[in-house]
């Protein structure tokens, strides 16, 4: 008597994967990308070089018209903090390309395909860059800002000033800020798609056009030009109360930042990768 075995051919269900640990999943992926790649690490250390830079020759300007013929701009005591933040006017846009190039090398070299294979759901990868790029800049800002403040400081001398309690919070205002334009360029790659055509957008949104209105000091552009993301975000790290208090710059800053990611995603679901 012969025995038959019957095989079930049927296709055994994928245990379903929770979007918590999906994100997760994503998540890790995006760092493993980030870290993995020359260019990140090329670019952190051209923003410390450039930090560097800025804050000696602004903590030396700053030093020499104290000590010039002309008492009328004499700024007398000058808070390290403060060279820290006017020097992050030309470092952010060493920073900004870790945001920009998490997003635009992938459609330059095709592996874009290869990340929303893994992880169809376009707001889950965008929103996994957002996260790695936003935190990796946030600590490279951390130590920008140390090594702005260690560079101004000896450079200031006798004319210059560190508080503790007022400096820690300027480097944190300082990382606070970075992460959040990183976040935007991140946004405008995704929508853009090109890393020139990005850096020249950021360039006129965060410098050109803010700049332009305010030269005429005419009061409706001056009003124009503190909703944009670099003037916001230059009054959040100053602590300013004028003409908003700097939550309100951090908030402009931040809401600039969402409507970027949010227009990244909608570039992705609307056009194939």
């Amino acid at each position: 008597m012969s025995t038959q075995t019957v095989v079930d051919s049927r296709p055994t269900a994928t245990p379903a994967v929770s979007a918590p640990a999906a994100f997760r999943a994503a998540v890790a992926a995006e760092w493993t990308k980030l870290v993995s790649v020359r260019s990140t690490w090329w670019t952190m250390l051209a923003g410390l070089l450039v930090m560097a830079a800025s804050a000696g020759q602004l903590a030396i300007y700053a030093a020499n018209a104290n000590t010039n013929d002309d008492p009328a701009d004499d700024p007398g005591i000058v808070a390290a903090g403060s060279v820290l933040i006017d020097a992050v006017d030309l470092t952010q846009y060493a920073v900004l390309a870790l945001g920009l190039l998490a997003i635009t090398t992938e459609f330059t070299s095709g592996t874009i395909r290869t990340t929303l294979q893994c992880t169809p759901a376009r707001g889950r990868v965008l929103l996994a860059k957002a996260v790695v790029t936003g935190a990796v800049t946030f600590v490279l800002g951390l130590l920008l800002g140390g090594l702005g403040v260690l560079v101004a400081r000896p450079v200031l001398g006798e004319w210059g000033s560190a508080p503790i309690a007022g400096t820690i919070g300027d480097i944190v205002a300082v990382a606070t800020y970075l992460a959040l334009v990183s976040v935007l360029a991140l946004g405008l790659g995704a929508a853009l798609r090109s890393a020139v055509l990005t850096i020249v957008v950021l360039f006129a949104t965060l410098m050109i056009v803010p700049l332009s209105l305010q030269e005429p000091d005419i009061a409706v552009l001056n009003r124009i030009a503190n909703a944009f993301p670099g003037v916001a975000g230059g009054h959040f790290m100053a602590g300013d109360t004028d003409p908003y208090p700097g939550t309100v710059g951090l908030l402009v800053l931040a809401g600039w930042a969402g409507a970027a990611l949010l227009l990244g995603r909608a570039a992705l679901r609307r056009r194939d990768a």
